[in-house]
């Protein structure tokens, strides 16, 4: 595969000759397809800078990172090989190692080992009832709608009142977790999107609380499955695997569900079109999951006249694949399905369509039950999250007309059957029995009082 590297009379700004290329910061943030465009003048991939002092090969052509993807051969994703790392040339504290560094879990492994903890990850996951999940799905959305619905001045931020915590309460109900553990779950998972210290430590404390206590009290819920999976994996390799989980199922699903929703609601969006093709427009134009899955070429390989290291880095940037300008020539006549924002090949995401299922139920919801809701911010004019790993929007300022808790509550429909499957297993008293003293105030009980709306109470 050789692509031909075009020459400039002057290098652009952020290309090599005036140093790497730094994929983070408010720069990045606010235009990163005009890094992306500088990047692929140099070829089908280029040395950028995804953390300070530390320095990856980027891929941002749609054929060559569909060829590394389905490559597992020459690409394997075991980040203990890393050059730079196992040389004491990456900071202790750099926010890169939470996203890059080695974890016993599918997503960092390869050969038999991946085939074995993958197949953990699918079988827990194919266990999941579709309708059920629709289900909860309109509940959460149900539930954080009545929360800030009734505002008298009609407005709300999308982002912080509905996208970002709505991934948290479905998935509290599917993997089992009392609601201090999940509000720290959450915390864990966007601090290390957003590259908070700590937040890996943080994730990691809750998920071995969550672990300690399905052995105590086994449910019907993917931790369990996890646990109880004729694979036999260790505690720590079900942490683990809850990491990449969990992580791809929170933060990742409301920024497609945020970007989704604003996209439908702004001012360029075509009458009659449906959600659904708002959050497959998302996934293409706007990867949640923006720069990641780091390989590690186990050979020197020439690709389009770069020579890519063995053990050196090669992160993807779904987001500059999808809207590589040689494939947006043809890209009505690929399938809908054709963009990269779920991966592709051996370690693309086992969770795929349930999580369009999530996205599309999500926005769907905030539709039906706000049905004169506008965003009160141009969409070109959102500010998005200046981090590499993900495409997120900060904010989404919408308004509406104010509607009373009364007419809310009687709104929302709410059948016992809909209701968590745990909820009768772990009652709220012992959830803050076994609440850990370091456990957040401000987020505790969101999951409890999710679970007193559903009954009524």
């Amino acid at each position: 595969m050789q692509h031909q590297i075009n020459s400039h009379p002057t290098p652009p700004p952020g290309c090599p000759a005036h140093g790497n290329t730094q994929l983070f910061g408010p720069e990045f943030g606010s235009d990163p397809e005009r890094h992306y465009e500088n990047l692929r003048s140099l070829g089908p991939s280029a040395p950028v800078d995804i953390a300070p002092d530390v320095e990856v090969e980027l891929v941002t052509s749609y054929d060559a990172a569909l060829y590394i993807l389905q490559n597992p051969a020459s690409f394997v994703r075991d980040s203990r090989r890393w050059n730079a790392l196992n040389e004491g040339r990456v900071p202790a504290d750099s926010p890169a190692l939470p996203m890059m560094g080695y974890r016993p879990n599918a997503l960092f492994s390869d050969g038999a080992a991946h085939a074995r903890l993958r197949q953990a990850v699918t079988d827990s996951l194919a266990s999941i009832d579709e309708l059920q999940l629709v289900r909860q799905t309109q509940q959460s959305a149900d539930y954080l709608i009545s929360q800030f619905s009734s505002d008298v001045r009609g407005q709300a931020d999308l982002m912080a009142d509905y996208a970002q915590p709505l991934p948290l309460l479905v998935f509290s109900d599917l993997f089992g977790c009392p609601p201090e553990i999940g509000d720290r779950v959450i915390a864990g998972i966007s601090g290390i999107f957003e590259g908070t210290p700590g937040a890996d430590q943080v994730l990691g404390g809750a998920l071995g609380e969550l672990i300690a206590l399905k052995h105590r009290r086994p449910g019907n819920d993917v931790t369990t499955r996890l646990m109880q999976h004729a694979a036999g994996l260790s505690d720590e390799e079900v942490l683990h695997q809850l990491v990449t989980l969990l992580s791809g199922g929170t933060a990742p699903l409301a920024a497609a569900i945020g970007t989704s929703s604003a996209l439908y609601l702004g001012e360029d969006w075509p009458a009659g079109l449906p959600v659904e093709d708002a959050v497959v427009q998302t996934l293409w134009n706007y990867a949640p999951i923006a720069n990641y899955a780091a390989h590690y070429p186990t050979h020197d390989v020439d690709l389009g006249g770069r020579v890519l290291r063995a053990n050196d880095p090669v992160v993807i940037s779904f987001a500059a694949a999808n809207t590589d300008p040689k494939l947006t020539e043809h890209r009505e006549q690929l399938s809908g399905k054709a963009h990269l924002a779920f991966g592709a090949g051996p370690h693309a995401c086992p969770a795929k369509d349930p999580a369009f299922m999530i996205a599309v139920t999500a926005v769907e919801s905030l539709l039906n039950r706000l049905p004169d809701v506008e965003t009160r911010v141009r969409f070109q004019d959102l500010a998005w999250v200046p981090a590499p790993w993900s495409r997120s929007l900060v904010s989404v300022p919408i308004r509406f007309t104010p509607r009373s808790v009364t007419q809310t509550a009687a709104e929302s429909s709410r059948p016992q059957d809909a209701s968590p499957s745990h909820a009768a297993q772990y009652p709220t008293a012992s959830y803050q029995q076994s609440a850990a003293p370091s456990a957040s105030k401000a987020k505790s009980g969101l999951f409890s009082r999710f679970l007193a709306w559903t009954r009524g109470e």
